[in-house]
């Protein structure tokens, strides 16, 4: 199996990368499957289940509107987000949807979209989609959302086809253990490596460019973050703090003459980036999965933080982070999961803290053995964390999480930059536990909203 780092990140839509990008990656697969086998114009109904997470959150998640936007054409990469809300109202007002943009059927909303609390074998995050015409079933397809914006569908799944592309690298691997060989034997950085296997896909050139479209993309989000204010949708009332955080710093800012304010002021920088990111998600807006949307924030805080306040940093090294990240983030999808609705949030938040925390100790000079022990430190120390988001929204505790991640993130990169690469439980180790603590963990703390923070709040 080859993942590649554009895999890992992808431009995309809030609130969710596995209950919104990848149902509306599903349904839009979906429609052209459907185009290949009957014409469009003999389609006279659609159906859309939901079933396991994708029930339990799937509302506060937006999976509902997501797949329709996905059957109406729209791609979670291309979808203007300002418009997506008018285009979906515009659906449940009608009754009317228009299919790939092209035909339009009668949709009833309850009747033809419905929520059902089981699950399927493969993973919790199911859907099926089925056309019908006069005479019929035209097509039908079951398609998993298993994280990070990844789809298979019914056939792949049984198949147990490994996901990601069939690609021959040219230095590959599958464990830390591995890596750190071939960094070893090849007399090369992390990012050197990965930068080489993506070279299976694409010229070097395109992958900088690709990558420096994925930076400018989590800095647009930073930006647009920082100036939204009001309440997030979804009724808890959460309002936006980003806006009036950034007032605040700017001011306080030219006042900082100390070492020690200048340091609190620095980690206030790194909340504010990673709280403007996670509004924008629960929002709606445009974000990019890194390596999903419930963590979207972490990566985008700690490389704001590296270039903004380490002293030589320049924005050609974001693709050293990004890649080496990457690196880091295809073993958690090889090896165990970065999906919460499988293995809670240490997959989601765990994994995007250990890539951050790698990537920022590879652009600070740190070796191989540095870089892995930084991953090691920012997945242990969130080892067991439970997705339990209230209401079923992206929100309470996820927005305030990244920003915790992302500190810790930057804490284990200095701690293993004074190191010297040694520590007594591997990343490997430290992927194996998350993916056996996922097993053993109770569905009720799997992004189901039936346990923890989400049954204490409405218990309150």
């Amino acid at each position: 199996m080859a993942i590649s780092v554009l895999d890992l990140f992808k431009i995309g839509i809030g609130p969710s990368s596995s209950h919104t990008v990848g149902p509306m990656r599903a349904a839009h697969d979906f429609v052209h499957e459907l185009a290949e086998r009957a014409p469009l114009a003999a389609v006279r109904r659609v159906e859309v289940r939901l079933y396991g997470s994708l029930s339990a959150t799937g509302i506060g998640h937006g999976t509902d509107r997501a797949v329709v936007l996905g059957l109406m054409g729209e791609r979670p990469d291309r979808i203007d987000p300002d418009r997506a809300v008018a285009a979906v109202d515009a659906v449940r007002a009608s009754g009317l949807l228009q299919l790939a943009g092209q035909v339009a059927l009668p949709f009833d909303w309850d009747a033809d979209l419905r929520l059902l609390p089981v699950s399927l074998p493969y993973h919790p995050n199911a859907l099926r989609l089925a056309a019908h015409g006069a005479d019929g079933l035209l097509h039908e397809n079951t398609y998993y959302s298993v994280g990070g914006g990844f789809v298979v569908d019914e056939r792949t799944a049984r198949a147990g086809v490994p996901q990601g592309e069939e690609v021959e690298l040219p230095l590959p691997f599958d464990t830390a253990a591995q890596l750190l060989a071939v960094c070893r034997r090849e007399g090369l950085r992390i990012s050197e490596v990965m930068l080489r296997n993506e070279g299976a896909w694409r010229s070097e050139a395109d992958t900088r460019a690709a990558l420096a479209q994925i930076w400018q993309a989590m800095q647009d989000c930073v930006q647009r973050g920082m100036v939204q204010q009001g309440v997030l949708p979804g009724g808890l009332a959460v309002r936006r703090r980003a806006a009036a955080m950034h007032r605040s710093l700017r001011e306080r800012e030219a006042g900082e003459g100390n070492l020690i304010a200048r340091t609190l002021g620095a980690l206030d920088w790194v909340n504010l980036f990673a709280l403007a990111v996670n509004e924008e998600n629960a929002a709606g807006g445009r974000v990019v999965t890194a390596p999903t949307n419930g963590a979207a924030g972490i990566i985008p805080a700690v490389l704001h933080y590296f270039t903004r306040f380490e002293p030589g940093a320049s924005a050609g090294q974001a693709a050293d982070f990004l890649l080496t990240a990457g690196a880091i983030g295809t073993l958690f999808k090889k090896n165990a999961s970065i999906s919460g609705a499988e293995v809670g949030c240490q997959g989601e938040v765990g994994s995007a803290c250990a890539m951050a925390a790698a990537g920022l100790a590879e652009v600070m000079g740190a070796t191989p053995e540095q870089v892995e022990n930084a991953a090691e430190i920012g997945l242990e120390h969130n080892l067991g964390l439970t997705c339990d988001p209230v209401g079923g929204l992206v929100q309470v505790p996820c927005i305030e999480r990244n920003a915790m991640a992302s500190v810790k993130a930057i804490n284990a990169a200095q701690l293993a930059l004074r190191g010297d690469g040694a520590h007594a439980i591997s990343l490997d180790q430290a992927i194996r536990t998350m993916r056996d603590t996922g097993r053993d963990m109770l569905d009720k703390y799997k992004e189901t909203s039936r346990g923890g923070l989400a049954v204490s709040f409405i218990e309150c």
